[in-house]
């Protein structure tokens, strides 16, 4: 096989990853370089007709929705919670809440609090940097550490949206799959663990952390593999998520530390005490809670209604219709639940003013980011097909070819790479389920070829595509912009780059034990 259509096919990603590394490029300015250069690979190199490229851009767009979508009311939630001085009340808790413990602090806010509002459907890439800088954490670290903090159960953020994608595409039930993605929890839950105390603290913070680190993969682990068993998978981050908090408050009280300290209170904290209920203040996400609960269990009526029988598609690539699904995904049960926080919130004119102004000075680009690595996955996935939206040859399609390439290079050894090509899918696309969607019936294909395990494989590249949180471009950005600091997101991704590769290695050599 000639190097030169991979090279060619790796260009566009090799840009961007260049761009945001070595120039140290906004996420939404890489990447719209990076489209135009996909654009022009596809149509140049692999004879895309131009129709086809704007068209699969288009789709990509709208596929974005869920995630563009929910970056957009991720910002508002925050920037409005922020002005009404919610998360200062927040903030006071949290203060109070292990303070002579900085790790269990640590992994209450980014494992704990991070996993159960991205499993919510909230974004805590975006709800948590203003905290953590409230909490007196660097605009670097407000960045990087939610990023990494859900990434052990990413697959099962948004009620599992990733795991349903992909029993979608396999044509087997959620539960069936589902163990196969809950085997790399506790492994992986552990690494993820170690590399947020490596980033804060390096090697010696590790060694001073590996009590709690080791409670917090067994917790995960646990309860991914209990809920995979008993049908709940979809609600695996949720529990994860409040399981990590528990145990983790279990383990001060049996330590003898203090779990609640009110002396660390400033008397801005004390004052922020007096006006506000952490109820009041918790409001939005307690409300949001509730209604994505009722929509997402399955023995519940309103989960059949808003998922199954309003699925809203809307066929932009003919055969391919992207489903809608307004009234379930997590963007409208975001914004539903800010508006019915405000009689909680007691949001003033003013404030909303303020915080729609603020929105509108933070969100765009985010969501702008978010989108167009989407637009970038779809033309990748669709390049070299003809207006009939046909492919005839293989070697004319960018996934083809990389594909190709890693069977050729691996051989027997390709489950290795599975998850690396996963890595690669969600750094581009900023999202587990569209590299999923991308990659997993080329996995199929090749397991199949070279005798592996095909839904491990598959599976083992979904999970690789959930770590890529930690360095998708779109997300850091968006962590960035809801602290003000767009274009920090930059000074991240080094860093960032080696915890991901670290762990996807552990996820690459379990994937390789299990394959055969």
């Amino acid at each position: 096989m000639s190097i030169v259509p991979l090279l060619v096919a790796l260009f566009p990603l090799i840009l961007i990853f260049l761009l945001l590394t070595l120039r140290r490029t906004a996420a939404d300015v890489a990447g719209l370089l990076g489209w135009i250069a996909t654009a022009l690979v596809a149509w140049l190199w692999f004879k895309t007709p131009i129709p086809v490229v704007l068209i699969a851009s288009l789709s990509g767009l709208v596929a974005s929705l869920p995630v563009s979508l929910v970056t957009a009311t991720s910002i508002f939630q925050i920037t409005l919670m922020s002005e009404t001085g919610a998360v200062a009340r927040v903030v006071a808790l949290i203060k109070t809440i292990a303070p002579r413990d900085p790790i269990v602090q640590i992994f209450l806010v980014n494992v704990g609090v991070g996993t159960l509002l991205g499993s919510l459907g909230s974004t805590a890439i975006s709800i948590l940097p203003p905290i953590l800088i409230a909490l007196g954490f660097t605009p670097f670290l407000a960045i990087i550490l939610p990023a990494i903090g859900y990434n052990a159960l990413c697959s099962y953020g948004l009620f599992g949206t990733p795991v349903v994608v992909f029993s979608n595409f396999v044509n087997l039930p959620v539960t069936e799959v589902g163990g196969y993605f809950a085997r790399y929890v506790p492994v992986i839950s552990f690494f993820v663990s170690v590399g947020i105390l490596w980033i804060v603290g390096k090697w010696k913070l590790v060694r001073k952390g590996i009590v709690p680190t080791i409670l917090i993969s067994i917790t995960q682990g646990a309860i991914a593999l209990g809920m995979n068993e008993i049908g709940l998978v979809t609600l695996t981050g949720v529990a994860g998520g409040l399981g990590v908090i528990l145990v983790l408050l279990a383990y001060l009280k049996i330590t003898g530390r203090k779990v609640i300290d009110m002396g660390v209170l400033s008397e801005a904290d004390r004052l922020s005490i007096k006006r506000m209920s952490i109820f009041a203040a918790a409001s939005p996400w307690i409300i949001l809670t509730i209604l994505s609960l009722l929509v997402n269990i399955p023995s519940l009526p309103f989960y059949n209604i808003v998922f199954k029988q309003l699925e809203l598609p809307l066929e932009i690539i003919p055969g391919s219709p992207e489903k809608l699904r307004l009234f379930w995904q997590a963007y409208f049960w975001i914004f539903i639940s800010i508006w019915m926080a405000f009689p909680f919130l007691r949001v003033t004119k003013l404030q909303l003013k303020n915080s729609i102004a603020n929105w509108l000075r933070r969100a765009p680009r985010p969501i702008f980011a978010a989108a167009i690595y989407f637009a970038i996955a779809y033309v990748i996935n669709h390049s070299g097909k003809n207006m009939d939206w046909q492919l005839i040859d293989p070697g004319q399609n960018m996934v083809q070819v990389m594909s190709a390439a890693a069977v050729a290079g691996f051989g027997k050894f390709y489950p290795v790479i599975s998850p690396y090509l996963g890595l690669l899918g969600g750094f581009i696309s900023g999202s587990e389920a569209s590299s999923i969607a991308m990659l997993t019936k080329t996995h199929l294909t090749v397991a199949e070829q070279i005798g592996a395990i095909g839904l491990l494989v598959a599976a083992a590249s979904g999970f690789g595509g959930g770590l890529a949180s930690v360095i998708s471009p779109a997300k850091l950005q968006n962590a960035a912009a809801s602290i003000d600091r767009i274009g920090d997101e930059s000074k991240v991704m080094p860093t960032a780059f080696v915890v991901s590769m670290v762990v996807t290695a552990v996820a690459a050599i379990m994937t390789m034990i299990w394959a055969y």
